[in-house]
């Protein structure tokens, strides 16, 4: 009986979870007076802070293609995001940091027609408030959000015709622990994976990007399927959430 109990332990997932759930998902809009474009993201308790600025001129190597804007964005993780404080990245940017926020970028980039945009450039600045494992998914989930509304403002202000996205980008996590494949792994899950992946999708059920690592074991054609699987319906459920704090419809 006491071992029953353990292992029912061991199953318990933050939130009551069961292994095919997120954990509670909040995008809130509109949350920086001077942004052209913010959402906070909360995946449980993950929390990043999204914003959009938009400004005229591209990157100088960016300039010979006629009229092109550019998407790019910034990931850091404020000093109190963890249970131990990381020091601000002043100097030397961490390897960690550089890879989230190339793939943060490519990922919006996926949706963006840049052609239509006109020679201005949009940063999406991520920063992460609270870590609880995810901060990448969030960071381009929530990114979205406020890349939409930073082209919507243009969009108003008649600097460009049409809103130039092709559509909507989102991510989540996905692993096996003990065994098991779960969806939206928080940091006690992420930790401890045998198999550890990321994935980012559209809202048309495209894969944009996979990231999967095998921690600690291998794993199967089968057991990928699943995570995949997994993954894109975690994807649809966030494309919802999108649709439903922006109205978004090409």
């Amino acid at each position: 009986m006491a071992d029953s109990k353990a292992n029912d332990a061991e199953r318990e997932r933050s939130f009551g979870r069961a292994f095919d759930e997120m954990r509670p998902v909040q995008l809130t809009p509109n949350v920086m007076k001077n942004a052209d474009g913010s959402c906070l993201a909360e995946f449980g308790d993950t929390r990043v802070l999204c914003t959009a600025t938009v400004e005229e001129g591209v990157p100088k190597w960016r300039r010979a293609s006629h009229g092109c804007g550019w998407v790019t964005a910034e990931y850091a993780m404020l000093p109190a995001s963890t249970n131990r404080r990381s020091k601000r990245e002043y100097n030397g940017r961490k390897g960690r940091s550089m890879e989230i926020e190339r793939l943060i970028g490519r990922s919006l980039r996926s949706v963006v027609r840049m052609e239509k945009m006109g020679e201005i450039t949009i940063t999406l600045d991520c920063d992460v408030l609270q870590a609880d494992g995810g901060t990448r998914t969030a960071s381009i989930t929530g990114a979205w959000v406020a890349l939409h509304d930073a082209l919507m403002g243009l969009v108003r202000a008649n600097k460009i015709n049409r809103l130039p996205l092709t559509g909507q980008v989102a991510a989540i996590s996905a692993g096996i622990v003990d065994g098991r494949a779960l969806l939206d792994l928080d940091y006690p899950e992420d930790s401890h994976a045998d198999v550890d992946l990321n994935l980012v999708g559209t809202d048309a059920g495209g894969i944009v990007e996979v990231q999967g690592t095998g921690e600690h074991s291998t794993l199967t054609r089968a057991e990928l399927d699943q995570l995949l699987d997994l993954g894109q319906a975690g994807i649809a459920r966030l494309v919802e959430l999108q649709n439903n704090v922006t109205g978004f419809r090409l």
